[in-house]
């Protein structure tokens, strides 16, 4: 289930991708299909696991054949153990939502990426995430839980106060907003209440069978009931940058 459009993200080939906060690998599983250099990070070693094992089980015939190549790095987002501008791509997926001093994360991010490289962040939709909040105090109080809410608007600040340059931006999983409302209402811990197991059974089915009328139905749905927000930015290259590389052509 990805939430990037890798189209839009424009990956290609022996390409450098960091993704950050990787969870269980879906992103990286993906960069690995598009034959690039795949770096997940994750704070969590087990998660990490759950990743490298996705890349073992169902990328391993795409790294052979195109190339690609992956490797899992445990780290914080907040102090990124790479050099400045390592990668073409970076992707924080469901991430910043998670982190207290988000202009730090966003800072390190847009540090890694070099120059005309596009970073996507993605977080919870303000509407629907809102309505999660009102719900359940469970549900964003746990600990490693939700620390605020994001407005588009206000997220597209916060990316541009960074350097970055916002492209696009659309919303993703709208069928997944009914099922965490839910899920707050009965209370986040009822995960075997069965109005839960049977919305989460028809999540399942949709992603193992992706049957075209679901699809076109989430897709009709996105504007509307997306539960993820995904911004798409570039970093621009500086006129310093820009001017050597002019003065290399030219020689």
């Amino acid at each position: 289930m990805l939430t990037v459009d890798y189209a839009a993200l424009g990956l290609r080939p022996g390409e450098r991708l960091l993704d950050v906060g990787c969870g269980g690998g879906r992103h990286a599983l993906e960069g690995v299909h598009h034959g690039a250099a795949v770096v997940a990070l994750d704070q969590s070693a087990g998660d990490l696991r759950v990743a490298r094992g996705a890349v073992e089980q169902y990328g391993a015939v795409d790294v052979q054949a195109a190339g690609g190549r992956f490797s899992a790095v445990r780290g914080d987002a907040r102090a990124l153990p790479f050099a400045d501008g390592s990668f073409d791509r970076v992707i924080a997926a469901e991430v910043l939502e998670h982190i207290p001093d988000d202009e730090a994360a966003v800072r390190e991010l847009v540090r890694v990426l070099r120059p005309g490289g596009v970073l996507v962040v993605t977080v919870p939709r303000w509407w629907p995430e809102r309505v999660c909040w009102a719900l359940s105090d469970e549900y964003h109080q746990q600990s490693g839980g939700h620390v605020r809410i994001y407005r588009g608007d206000a997220l597209q600040r916060l990316l541009r106060g960074a350097g970055m340059v916002p492209r696009r931006r659309h919303h993703a999983h709208a069928l997944h907003s009914p099922y965490w409302w839910l899920r707050c209402a009965l209370g986040p811990g009822r995960d075997r209440a069965v109005p839960v197991r049977l919305y989460h059974r028809f999540l399942v089915w949709d992603l193992m069978r992706r049957p075209a009328l679901v699809r076109w139905l989430e897709r009709a749905l996105n504007p509307l009931l997306g539960k993820s927000l995904v911004i798409y930015a570039f970093r621009p290259v500086s006129a310093t940058v820009a001017a050597a590389r002019t003065d290399r052509a030219a020689a």
